[in-house]
């Protein structure tokens, strides 16, 4: 199988190329940001066709990487042909490369939540016009589309989906000194730092909560969170008849991704259409993992992690206030990160933004208009501070 990788350089796209190395397949297409370094280092072992890189970079990457082919647009890179785009681009710069993707007719594996988070009845439309069909990354979100194979949404009652809690599901009482070396300290999972921070502040959750309904076409009051401190379950989906169907597994993020890519090209093409896929070879070695030990169960506390809360209203409202939240976000964490700004300043930032973001039909214009005016916005409030 051919594979694009778009965001190579990053914790999803250098799991993804671990799923490649394992299962022998051949990389067409690679994007990276500014990691010329590791970048190199995965053309030499992957011998891609194309190669995509962050425009800042492009002359040097041209020098360095002389003998493959170099652009400086991963949009163009998605519509390479392959039997699979993963997306794992962060943040909204990865909107673009999964709408060309779709509309190209591509397979896409989506590690890019902000896609289904800002700009969902966008990219279902992408997908239809071009034909494109995509599946989730997240663990999550991959653990409840294996629920639902097999399933009819009219069935469901509720889609659950778990959280570690973080490294502050259980304290210090204080949030206000925590520093961005506590927050960085995630009890599960391995990931990159901003995905971590929103892990802590449970923002990260919120976004999965307004992708869920999005990819599944359920309202949010049918999309719910139970923090889980062991991570083995990762989802779950409760059904009309009071019966209960769980994915469980080991915190490694290359099997939802192996899922996802295998699955890509069945993939949905709008909400819920769901179809199961079937599964490669081992990944990871984790044939013998035990199902041991003891799991717990909690309802997330909303006054402690505001940032929740922030979500469901967002996507409750829908049109441009996801934008403004994801973005708000997008600048507060850098400034904690920074020591700009303090921990529980994060949730006061956004929510602050929310409550002056105008409010409007979304469109692809308006989304990026909404995107600037919120950066500005959240960078103001960073420099002049946020009510508290």
């Amino acid at each position: 199988m051919k594979v694009t990788v778009l965001g190579s350089t990053g914790s999803i796209g250098t799991q993804a190329l671990d799923v490649v190395r394992e299962r022998g397949w051949t990389v067409g297409t690679l994007a990276a940001g500014r990691n010329l370094d590791l970048l190199e280092a995965q053309v030499r072992e992957f011998s891609p066709e194309l190669v995509s890189v962050d425009a800042s970079v492009y002359a040097e990457a041209r020098a360095r990487l002389a003998h493959v082919p170099v652009i400086a647009d991963p949009a163009e890179a998605a519509t390479r042909p392959a039997e699979v785009v993963v997306n794992a681009m962060s943040g909204l710069p990865g909107l673009a490369p999964t709408r060309a993707a779709l509309e190209a007719g591509q397979a896409v594996a989506l590690a890019t939540k902000e896609a289904m988070v800002t700009a969902a009845p966008l990219i279902w439309a992408a997908a239809q016009r071009g034909g494109g069909r995509l599946v989730p990354v997240d663990s999550e979100h991959t653990g409840v589309f294996q629920c639902l194979t097999g399933e009819t949404l009219e069935d469901v009652a509720e889609l659950i989906l778990t959280a570690s809690g973080g490294p502050f599901r259980d304290g210090p009482a204080d949030l206000r000194r925590v520093t961005p070396e506590e927050a960085l300290k995630h009890p599960s999972w391995n990931m990159g730092r901003k995905i971590t921070i929103d892990s802590a502040t449970l923002m990260n959750k919120g976004l999965e909560v307004m992708e869920c309904a999005s990819l599944y076409g359920l309202p949010l009051s049918q999309v719910g969170v139970v923090v889980h401190p062991q991570s083995v379950v990762h989802a779950a989906v409760r059904f009309r008849d009071g019966s209960l169907k769980a994915q469980l597994g080991p915190t490694d993020m290359r099997l939802p991704i192996a899922y996802a890519m295998d699955a890509a090209p069945t993939g949905m093409t709008r909400p819920g259409d769901v179809r199961g896929a079937r599964r490669g070879p081992e990944v990871g070695r984790h044939l013998g993992w035990p199902l041991l030990g003891q799991w717990d169960f909690r309802a997330p506390d909303p006054g402690r992690f505001p940032a929740l809360g922030l979500a469901y209203r967002a996507g409750e409202a829908g049109g441009l206030l996801p934008t403004a939240l994801n973005v708000a976000d997008e600048v507060a964490v850098p400034a904690f990160l920074a020591g700009q700004i303090g921990f529980l300043d994060i949730a006061r930032l956004i929510e602050q933004v929310l409550d002056e973001a105008p409010q409007d039909t979304l469109t692809w214009d308006r989304l990026a208009q909404t995107e600037a005016w919120a950066t500005r916005r959240a960078q103001e409030l960073v420099r002049v501070g946020v009510k508290a």
